[in-house]
C-alpha cells in the first residue's frame, strides 16, 4: 500500500515536471519585447505584459521551503498553499523530481513563493546532485526563507525523517531550526483523533516537533479548505515575529542575494537598449490611442485637458508596471543561471561536504 502511494506521488511529480518543461519550451517561443519583434530560442525571455510580474519580486514575498521524502505530499502541499490543482512552477525546465523548483502565487492578498526540494534529503543521491540542489534552493529562497516546512505523512515516519532538522541545519545553518515547522499531511487519516492525541502516542514525533520549537501544522490537502492555509501563514508570521520580525538568513543567503542582485543589474544593463525601446513603444501606443480621442474633442478645451491628464497618468502607471516586469524577469534569470552565485557559495560546500565546489550548470 505504501509502495503504491509512493509511486502515485512520484507519478504526480513527474507529470508536474513535464508540465513545467512544456511551459518552459512554450515560453522560449514567445516574444521578448512588447512589440512583435522576435527573439531567438537561445535568448532570454520574460513574461508578457499580462502576467502577474509582481509575484516574482523577491523583497515582497513569503518564501516557504518544502523538505521531505518522496511520497510525503510535498507537491500536493505546494498546490494546496497556492490554491492550484496543478503545479504552477515555471522556473525549472527539468522534472521537479530531478531538481528544485519554485512556484509563485497570491494567498490572502500576500505574495507567496514555494520552493520544493525533492532530492535534497533523499538517500543515495550523489554529491554533485546535492550541491546543485542546495545552490538552487539558496538562490530561489534568497535573501532567506521565512520557513522550512518538514513535510511528513501522518501514517509514516521513517529514520530519515527523524534526522530532517539536523540535515536542514547542516545545509542551511545552525539557526535554521528556529525557522522550521513540521507539516503533517493527509490530516484526514486522523479520523476524529486530534493531532495532540496523535503526537502523544509517539515519542519520536514529539522529539521531532520539539526540535522545531514545538512548531507544527496539519494539512488534509483539500483545496476547498483555505482556512488551513490561512492558519499556516499566520503561524509563519508568528514564528518570524518571535525570531525578530524577519525571515531567516545567514552569510550564505546574503552572499547569494548580493550575487543575484549583481547578475540582475548586469542583465538589465545588457538589455538596457532593448528595454528602453520597449518602453518608448508603449508610450507611443498610449499617445496614439489618446490622440484620436483628443482630435474628436478639439473644440472642448476642458475635455482635451482632461484627456491629456489621463494620458500622462496611464503612461506613468503602465511604464512603471513595465519596468517592474523587466526587473522581475532579470531577477528570475539571475536566480536560474548565475555562475557568480556558485563562486559566492563555495564556502558552504567546503564546510558541508569537505570538498571544493565544481562548476555546475543551474539550468541543467
Amino acid at each position: 500500500m505504501k509502495r503504491e502511494e509512493e509511486e502515485k506521488e512520484k507519478a504526480l511529480e513527474d507529470q508536474q515536471g513535464e508540465q513545467a518543461r512544456q511551459e518552459a519550451e512554450k515560453n522560449s517561443k514567445t516574444d521578448f519585447t512588447f512589440s512583435a519583434q522576435k527573439q531567438t530560442r537561445s535568448s532570454p525571455q520574460y513574461p508578457s505584459m499580462a502576467s502577474s510580474y509582481e509575484q516574482i519580486l523577491n523583497n515582497e514575498e513569503i518564501r516557504i521551503v518544502l523538505v521531505g521524502k518522496t511520497g510525503a505530499g510535498k507537491s500536493a502541499t505546494a498546490n494546496t498553499i497556492l490554491g492550484q490543482r496543478e503545479s504552477t512552477s515555471k522556473r525549472s525546465p527539468k522534472s521537479v523530481t530531478e531538481r528544485c523548483a519554485k512556484a509563485d502565487g497570491e494567498v490572502d492578498g500576500e505574495k507567496v513563493s514555494v520552493i520544493n526540494t525533492p532530492g535534497l534529503f533523499a538517500t543515495r543521491v550523489d554529491e554533485d546532485k546535492i550541491r546543485e540542489d542546495v545552490t538552487q534552493c539558496v538562490s530561489y529562497a534568497s535573501p532567506g526563507p521565512h520557513i522550512f516546512l518538514i513535510v511528513i505523512k501522518l501514517d509514516r515516519f521513517t529514520e530519515e525523517e527523524k534526522q530532517m532538522v539536523q540535515k536542514i541545519q547542516q545545509n542551511f545553518g545552525e539557526e535554521a531550526d528556529k525557522y522550521s515547522m513540521v507539516l503533517f499531511t493527509h490530516g484526514d487519516l486522523l479520523k476524529g483523533t486530534t493531532i495532540q492525541e496523535y503526537l502523544s502516542e509517539s515519542e519520536e514525533l514529539q522529539e521531532l516537533v520539539a526540535k522545531c520549537n514545538g512548531q507544527y501544522h496539519v494539512f488534509d490537502n483539500n483545496l476547498e479548505d483555505r482556512s488551513q492555509v490561512s492558519e499556516l501563514l499566520l503561524k509563519i508570521r508568528d514564528i518570524n515575529k518571535k525570531n525578530g520580525g524577519n525571515h531567516y538568513t545567514t552569510d550564505t543567503f546574503q552572499k547569494a542575494e548580493r550575487a543575484i542582485e549583481e547578475e540582475k543589474q548586469r542583465i538589465l544593463k545588457e538589455k538596457e537598449e532593448q528595454m528602453q525601446k520597449e518602453q518608448e513603444e508603449l508610450k507611443k501606443e498610449i499617445e496614439e490611442k489618446y490622440q484620436e480621442q483628443i482630435k474628436e474633442v478639439k473644440d472642448d478645451l476642458e475635455r482635451e485637458k482632461q484627456l491629456r491628464e489621463e494620458m500622462e497618468r496611464e503612461k506613468e502607471e503602465r511604464i512603471k508596471a513595465l519596468k517592474n516586469r523587466q526587473k522581475a524577469w532579470a531577477r528570475r534569470e539571475a536566480e536560474n543561471n548565475n555562475p557568480a552565485l556558485l563562486i559566492a557559495l563555495s564556502t558552504i560546500f567546503e564546510a558541508v561536504f569537505g570538498i571544493g565546489l565544481t562548476v555546475l550548470n543551474l539550468k541543467g
